[in-house]
């Protein structure tokens, strides 16, 4: 779509027709739907005598369902293997540059969403450069088709009716197999990418937890040595960190305990929601100086020594 040629007069113009003819040939062709819309765009192209860039919101969000509900189907499967490759190059160049020359000035909390931003920004442009163009490419499209079923049948109004229709319309199965595609494509990217991504920030976020946690439970059993009591009072964390804490002397999942440190995870964000009010305990077992450790995670996803 963003190489289609500027000629005058168009490409694939047939100057011999009259108005009333070229008009019939192109319904034939862009069939029932939108139908309007379309002649009024063949018109100025066909007056202004080249092809420029107009306006088409429904290639700008959804370009291959587009072109599938258009009968366009090779140049839909060239649009997703070669236009969807080309996109992501573009991503993976820009993502990595970013990555080596300005991510280590970047705070982490502004570090996914800056690469989110840069891959939507490239996929925007690519989706506004091919939506400008959609009209001039569909013209260029019909023209093609007309001039075909001209040639192919110049005197039967009959066949070259059939050959544009065929050609042309739209097909609500291809507009399906368009949706259909995205839905897999979310499917795939839900059950093999996501975890992927969340597998890492779970581990990283477990890590900082169990890391925080500990060094209280140290505090704790500092304390409670030195005066024999669970200093049930001590302020250990704020509402705002990620790691929630505070002290009890009953926990209902352990049996016997005299002084525990509870942590539980908070504020945590998509793709690992899935954290938020998971707890670490370290308890103190009562008779002896020992501390023990249980998680509200499973066998999986809790520390070893949580386990």
């Amino acid at each position: 779509m963003l190489f289609i040629e500027t000629d005058s007069p168009p490409p694939f113009y047939q100057e011999k027709l009259t108005p009333a003819k070229r008009k019939q040939l192109d319904r034939w062709f862009i069939g029932h739907r939108t139908q309007e819309r379309y002649i009024k765009r063949f018109e100025q192209f066909d007056q202004q005598g080249y092809l420029s860039a107009k306006w088409h919101w429904a290639a700008f969000f959804v370009t291959l369902p587009w072109l599938l509900y258009r009968k366009r189907y090779m140049d839909a499967l060239v649009y997703s293997v070669a236009g969807w490759s080309f996109i992501q190059l573009n991503i993976v160049i820009a993502l990595v540059t970013v990555e080596f020359v300005a991510m280590s000035y970047i705070p982490d909390i502004y570090q996914m969403p800056l690469r989110v931003g840069i891959a939507a920004i490239i996929w925007i442009f690519w989706a506004f450069m091919v939506a400008r163009w959609t009209d001039a490419y569909y013209y260029r499209m019909a023209r093609r088709e007309i001039a075909d079923a001209i040639d192919d049948h110049p005197r039967d109004d009959t066949a070259q009716e059939k050959h544009l229709r065929r050609e042309g319309g739209v097909s609500l199965f291809g507009l399906g197999m368009g949706f259909g595609f995205f839905a897999f494509a979310l499917m795939v990217i839900n059950v093999q990418f996501l975890p992927i991504i969340a597998k890492k920030k779970q581990n990283e976020i477990l890590f900082d937890a169990y890391d925080i946690a500990k060094n209280a439970q140290n505090r704790v059993a500092l304390i409670y040595q030195q005066t024999g009591a669970c200093p049930i009072n001590l302020p250990l964390s704020t509402e705002a960190q990620q790691v929630r804490m505070h002290i009890d002397t009953h926990v209902d999942s352990v049996p016997a305990t005299d002084c525990a440190v509870i942590a539980t995870v908070q504020n945590v964000k998509f793709p690992t929601r899935y954290l938020n009010d998971q707890t670490l305990v370290f308890y103190h077992v009562p008779g002896n100086d020992n501390w023990s450790c249980i998680s509200s995670l499973n066998k999986k996803q809790a520390p070893k020594q949580c386990i």
